[in-house]
């Protein structure tokens, strides 16, 4: 189960990896309205000097019943992030990840892996969609007092996990406000974004893992 929550925070955020689905206008080509709002939500994103923002992910299984859910917090700065959840923290500091068990007291440390296309936090609120996915705009519809832009994305490589993402976009505010991944395997997992602290001053030494600040930690090291 951690690895799928933290496997999708990272894509969906998320943050992972299908058939290729006909969109608006021609075979094999995205919709450029779908186009114009995910680059509105990107420019956005990028104004940021860093964000702060709390999140909820459900995971459901195929017939929609859900099967569990996590709450956390996600910071972001530059190329740099940390996601904060019950019992787990992950450290990033644009080369390096640093995965902490809080209950093993055990930390594993990585090399970020920036060929291998999986999508960091910041790559969900970019331009990642430019050259991983189709996608089209399907509908929108008022959730309260929002308008919410629902735009679907598919895989152009056939062999990820999960054939559809379900991007959703408040059409006032420019801002991502859910993703859920469709895994072949059935899965669903909805990762839901708070309201983001965008003017908060993030020191970097937030992004790196220091095991002084936690005594007895067993670190493994995976580089």
């Amino acid at each position: 189960m951690k690895r799928n929550i933290i496997a999708s925070l990272i894509l969906a955020m998320a943050v992972c990896q299908a058939a290729a689905q006909p969109t608006k206008g021609s075979l094999g080509k995205s919709d450029p309205d779908a186009k114009k709002i995910l680059d509105a939500v990107s420019a956005k994103f990028k104004t940021y000097k860093a964000v702060n923002a709390p999140f909820t992910l459900k995971i459901a299984n195929a017939a929609g019943k859900e099967q569990g859910s996590k709450s956390g917090t996600v910071q972001m700065k530059g190329v740099k992030y940390k996601i904060s959840l019950d019992g787990q923290e992950i450290f990033c500091d644009g080369k390096t990840v640093w995965t902490f068990d809080k209950g093993a007291n055990e930390v594993q440390i990585s090399n970020l892996d920036k060929g291998s296309g999986s999508i960091t936090p910041q790559k969900l609120f970019t331009n990642f969609y430019d050259k991983d996915f189709l996608y089209k705009l399907n509908e929108e519809k008022k959730v309260g007092a929002k308008i919410i832009q629902y735009i679907e994305l598919t895989p152009i490589d056939k062999s990820k996990p999960f054939f559809k993402v379900i991007v959703e976009v408040d059409k006032s505010a420019k801002n991502l406000v859910a993703t859920t991944v469709f895994e072949k395997s059935g899965n669903r997992y909805t990762y839901s974004v708070g309201s983001m602290k965008t003017s908060a001053d993030i020191p970097d030494a937030a992004f790196i893992f220091d095991p002084k600040k936690y005594p007895g930690v067993e670190v493994i090291d995976l580089r």
